[in-house]
Parts: structure tokens; C-alpha cells; sequence
């Protein structure tokens, strides 16, 4: 298992990835609850739109890949993808 902390700036959220031989997780910790949370994979990319009291904020990051399956369970994004 390879892990890489791809970025985590001042407040946002903490975004890791783990590379596996047979596929890969990205997660985040997103700090928020969880039916505020909506996430889009097109291709490559995830879209994150969390909606906050003064509207909704929205958020793009690259996948290693194309994402298989996208969740968020206790405030963390879970992306997952296969090799």
C-alpha cells in the first residue's frame, strides 16, 4: 500500500490517497454532516458540493482513476476506483 497526502491547506479538508495493487481510495475529512454533502465522479475528477448557511460551496479534485463507488459516512468522502 502506497499512501500520499495529496493536500491539506489551512481549514479544508485533509484529502489522502492509497494506492493498492488492485485499486485506490481517495478520502476526505470534511468536517460537515453528512446529508449536507453532495459528490458527482465524472471521468477523473469528483465534485463535492457542500451546502453551508450562506449557500452551497463546491469543490473539484482529481482521481488517480475512474471512481467505482463515492461515500460519505461521518462527515468523511470516500472515493474509491480499481486499477
Amino acid at each position: 500500500m502506497n499512501h500520499i497526502q495529496t493536500r491539506s491547506t489551512g481549514d479544508g479538508a485533509l484529502l489522502r490517497r492509497y494506492e493498492y495493487d488492485d485499486g485506490w481510495i481517495v478520502a476526505a475529512d470534511l468536517g460537515v454532516d453528512d446529508e449536507t454533502v453532495t459528490v458527482d465522479t465524472v471521468g477523473g475528477t469528483a465534485i463535492v458540493v457542500v451546502e453551508g448557511p450562506d449557500g452551497p460551496v463546491e469543490s473539484e479534485f482529481e482521481l488517480p482513476g475512474t471512481a467505482a463507488d463515492a461515500v460519505v459516512n461521518n462527515g468523511v468522502l470516500t472515493v474509491e476506483g480499481e486499477r
